[in-house]
C-alpha cells in the first residue's frame, strides 16, 4: 500500500506580521469594490459567453477582475498580477496577486449563491495569504501562517479521523469519471457519512469552518489553487495534489481536515 508522507506547508512563511496584516487590510478594501460589482450584476440578467474551454464568462467576471487589478497596479504598482480573464502582467514580480473574479461562474449565471472571488498574494511563487469573499453573504474567508479567519474571528477544521464519519464534497462528479479514476471516488464518496456536490470555492469554505471533512477538485488552474493553499493549511487541514503532491503547480485538489488525508489519496489512487 502506497504511503503518503505529510508534506511540510505549502505556502510560505517569508512575510513579515507586519506585511501580512497590511495584505490583509487592502483585501478587504477589494473585497469592498469587487462585491459591489458582483451584487450589481447577480439575477441582472447579464449575458453568458462561452470561452475557448467552453466555460462560462459574463461582464460580472471582467468588472470585476478589470476593477481589482486597477486597484492592486494603484497600490502596488511593482507588483505582479494573474488573472482568469486578463492573463497575466509582471508576473515574475516579487510579489505577485492572483485573481479568480467569480470562482463559480456556472453557479452565478443559474442564480445559485455558492460562488465566491478568489485573491491571494505570492511571494516569489509561493503563497502568503489567500482569501475566498462569498458577496452575498458578506463571509471573507483569509489564510495566512498564522490561522485562518472568517471575517476576524478564527476557524478550524472539524476532527474527523473516520471516513465513515466524514462529509465528503466534489466539484463536478463526471469530471472526475473523465480526469481520474471515477469507480475509485465512486467507492469513497460510498464509503463517506455524506456526500453532496458543493463544490468550487465554497466546498474549501465549508472545509476550513468544519462543516466538511473532504473536498475535492478534478480540474484547477492557478487562480483557482493559490488562495486556497492558505486557507485549509492555515485552518489546520492538509492539501495536495490528487496523488499526493505539491498543489502549487496541480491541475487537480484533495483537500482534507488533515487526519483522513492519507486514507482519501488511497481511496483515489487504488
Amino acid at each position: 500500500m502506497t504511503a503518503f508522507l505529510p508534506p511540510a506547508p505549502f505556502f510560505t512563511k517569508a512575510a513579515e506580521p507586519a506585511q501580512l496584516q497590511e495584505f490583509h487590510a487592502f483585501i478587504g478594501e477589494l473585497c469592498k469594490i469587487s462585491g459591489a460589482i458582483i451584487r450589481g450584476h447577480y439575477l441582472s440578467g447579464t449575458a453568458v459567453e462561452s470561452k475557448s474551454d467552453q466555460s462560462p464568462v459574463t461582464a460580472a467576471d471582467r468588472d470585476t477582475e478589470q476593477a481589482l487589478r486597477a486597484a492592486i497596479m494603484a497600490r502596488y504598482p511593482q507588483h505582479g498580477i494573474i488573472g482568469e480573464e486578463f492573463g497575466a502582467h509582471q508576473q515574475d514580480a516579487e510579489y505577485c496577486w492572483v485573481l479568480d473574479p467569480i470562482d463559480g461562474t456556472k453557479a452565478f449565471v443559474t442564480n445559485c449563491y455558492i460562488f465566491g472571488t478568489l485573491i491571494s498574494v505570492m511571494h516569489q511563487g509561493r503563497p502568503i495569504v489567500g482569501a475566498l469573499h462569498s458577496p452575498l453573504m458578506e463571509h471573507l474567508l483569509i489564510g495566512t501562517v498564522h490561522g485562518a479567519t472568517l471575517n476576524g474571528k478564527p476557524v478550524g477544521m472539524r476532527a474527523c479521523t473516520d471516513i465513515g464519519d466524514a462529509m465528503l464534497l466534489a466539484t463536478d462528479h463526471w469530471d472526475i469519471f473523465k480526469h481520474h479514476d471515477g469507480p475509485a471516488f465512486e467507492r469513497l464518496s460510498r464509503r463517506t457519512r455524506l456526500y453532496r456536490g458543493w463544490g468550487d470555492c465554497h466546498g474549501y469554505f465549508q472545509l476550513a469552518t468544519g462543516g466538511a471533512d473532504i473536498m475535492l477538485d478534478p480540474v484547477l488552474k492557478i487562480w483557482d489553487i493559490m488562495s486556497i493553499v492558505p486557507i485549509i493549511e492555515g485552518a489546520g487541514g492538509r492539501i495536495t495534489d490528487w496523488q499526493g503532491n505539491s498543489p502549487l503547480d496541480a491541475t487537480s485538489v484533495v483537500a482534507t481536515a488533515g487526519g483522513l488525508h492519507d486514507e482519501v489519496l488511497r481511496a483515489l489512487n487504488p
